[in-house]
């Protein structure tokens, strides 16, 4: 066999690549990673599956843009919980052919996202198969001394905030998005959030499981609701607030708060790089979108995963 080629190549490979970092002890090529962790905090774990023909198309997005979208959904994850990030592992199902070179470019898509958010990567697994690719980033992270920021936590009064424009990211904002780490930590200091989710599934799906788990419900003004460029762009037969509401990955924050909380940030607008959107209310039951003065009900609309 090639010394130059399969799994423990490209694991020798991944070792030559990869920093050395204090909170790791150890990394990348024994059974199992050792962190060096903070007993002050709770520790936070999140896993995506990414999988080509699904998530993306290798074929038009590539093996780079592949591996930072597979890295800064987790840290979106983390995000979502106002936490920061520590370290990761990654499992990959390689198609067989050209596989060394996929790897490669993915682990540097990888390292683009993780090295901006100082998330060390500490390992993972390397297999390779017939089918296409699949990538799996597990990551590490801590709550801050407030504590996570949970889905559960609204309350009928509190307002509905949104980190920025919503809609179209198939145009290219689901594999080009900046996760919302730094914003999430300087809300989380500046206000009492009650609830937060980052949306992945949509603004309408993603603020009803909010609102599952906060035992609410919300009310959505349309007129106030952001919608991308993109969203306005894409010619289908929707409406680009239906894009608004309903596309997903667009990876930004939505978040409930006190009113009070919520006019000191809409006023002020202290967190940069982001404008923050009041779109509306928790309130005790139902989900309603209000346009043009008239309610209705607003259906869960998203990206579901489907199987029997």
């Amino acid at each position: 066999m090639n010394s130059s080629a399969g799994e423990f190549a490209y694991i020798d490979w991944v070792r030559q690549q990869t920093p050395a970092d204090d909170r790791l002890l150890i990394g990348p090529g024994d059974d199992c990673a050792a962190l060096r962790w903070n007993p002050a905090a709770p520790a936070l774990v999140t896993t995506d599956m990414l999988m080509d023909g699904t998530c993306f198309r290798l074929s038009e997005a590539g093996p780079r843009a592949v591996g930072r979208k597979a890295m800064a959904v987790n840290l979106s994850d983390i995000a979502a919980m106002a936490g920061k990030p520590v370290a990761a592992v990654v499992s990959v199902a390689l198609p067989r052919r050209e596989g060394r070179t996929l790897a490669e470019e993915l682990y540097r898509g990888l390292r683009d996202v993780a090295d901006a958010f100082n998330t060390a990567i500490a390992g993972g697994d390397t297999n390779s198969w017939d089918g296409p690719l699949v990538i799996c980033v597990t990551l590490l992270g801590e709550a801050t001394p407030r504590g996570p920021v949970r889905r559960s936590g609204a309350k009928p009064g509190d307002w509905l905030l949104v980190t920025g424009p919503l809609g179209g990211s198939i145009l290219g904002k689901h594999l080009a998005f900046t996760p919302r780490i730094r914003e999430a930590l300087q809300l989380h200091e500046q206000a009492d959030l009650h609830a937060m989710i980052d949306i992945s599934d949509g603004l309408a799906a993603d603020v009803h499981h909010l609102c599952e788990e906060s035992h609410c419900g919300a009310l959505l003004r349309a007129e106030a609701i952001p919608i991308s460029n993109a969203a306005r762009t894409i010619q289908d037969g929707r409406s680009p607030l239906d894009h608004a509401l309903s596309d997903g990955e667009d990876f930004e924050l939505v978040f409930a708060v006190p009113a009070t909380d919520a006019q000191r940030l809409l006023q002020a607008q202290p967190i940069r790089g982001i404008t923050c959107v009041h779109i509306g209310e928790c309130v005790d039951q139902g989900f309603w979108l209000e346009e043009d003065g008239k309610r209705s009900a607003l259906e869960p609309r998203g990206y579901v995963h489907s199987f029997q």
